[in-house]
């Protein structure tokens, strides 16, 4: 499917690879991008992510058949609501936030009131750089896509949303939002609050100064994606926080097992919390392969 104009609005890591997808792969006639700074125009243009940049947000939004919210969650009702008097009739509205069931109560209606059509994405994809440098145009290629249809969703609208996943070559599995929130707080949001917390706990100032010179390989792969947007990280933290709290709780308990264990010198605890995890990781990641 090629589409008339695509509007990305934020043209970040995200938006940016997105853009420079889109064009690589011939999507679209044309690819707009709305920014927030003005510096960030020529950046974008730059890279090649799109073909117009603006801080107009109905210039970017007009005439477009394709519109991908691309800011962080906190922002998206908001910006909705002010490019509602732009929007096509028929447009397709879609978004890439990590949170769904926020996003689709606030805009699936906002956006149907407007003669046009939401549905939730959200690309398992993305990386601890931000900004349009860090864009890549094959971002998404093998990735998963989860796609939020809900009761209300208009099912052409949701099939060209597929599509487009699809023709940026990834695997789009669809998940009612709430069930994508119960399971995304476990497999991202967890990590990144954990990646976070050994960030903040190892490279306390409290340690003496040669804690920093012994954090080799392991410290720097567990701890990647803390260097992701504080931003961002605040508005999933907060629009996902009552499954985040709940397996957090067991995440907790679970430690302090392993820590219990610890203190009885358990050596076969110990060995089989190990073992288990490996097999676990293992077969995990031999299915992934064997996916690709």
């Amino acid at each position: 499917m090629r589409w008339q104009k695509v509007s990305l609005i934020g043209v970040g890591l995200l938006g940016g690879s997105l853009g420079l997808a889109i064009k690589q792969r011939r999507l679209a006639a044309k690819v707009d991008g709305f920014v927030r700074r003005t510096v960030s125009i020529g950046e974008c243009e730059k890279i090649g992510a799109v073909d117009h940049a603006t801080r107009d947000l109905a210039r970017a939004v007009e005439g477009a058949d394709l519109v991908i919210l691309c800011t962080p969650l906190g922002q998206m009702r908001g910006i909705a609501e002010k490019m509602l008097t732009a929007l096509q009739p028929g447009a397709i509205v879609t978004d890439v936030g990590s949170v769904k069931g926020s996003v689709v109560d606030d805009l699936e209606g906002l956006i149907a009131g407007a003669g046009a059509y939401f549905v939730g994405s959200h690309p398992m994809a993305g990386g601890e750089k931000t900004g349009a440098s860090a864009a890549r145009a094959n971002l998404f290629e093998k990735t998963v896509c989860i796609v939020t249809p809900t009761p209300n969703s208009q099912k052409e609208a949701v099939q060209s949303v597929v599509e487009f996943w699809e023709s940026l070559g990834s695997r789009v599995l669809k998940l009612p939002p709430g069930l994508h929130d119960d399971l995304v707080s476990r497999s991202s949001h967890l990590p990144h609050v954990v990646a976070a917390e050994l960030a903040n706990y190892v490279l306390s100032p409290a340690h003496p100064d040669e804690q920093a010179a012994v954090c080799a390989n392991g410290f720097r792969d567990t701890t990647r994606i803390a260097s992701g947007s504080p931003e961002m990280w605040r508005d999933i933290s907060m629009a996902n926080r009552k499954n985040l709290i709940r397996v957090l709780g067991v995440f907790i308990e679970d430690l302090q097992e392993f820590c219990l264990a610890l203190e009885k010198e358990d050596v076969k605890a110990i060995e089989e919390f190990f073992e288990k995890a490996k097999q676990r990781r293992d077969q995990w990641s031999g299915q992934n392969n064997s996916a690709e």
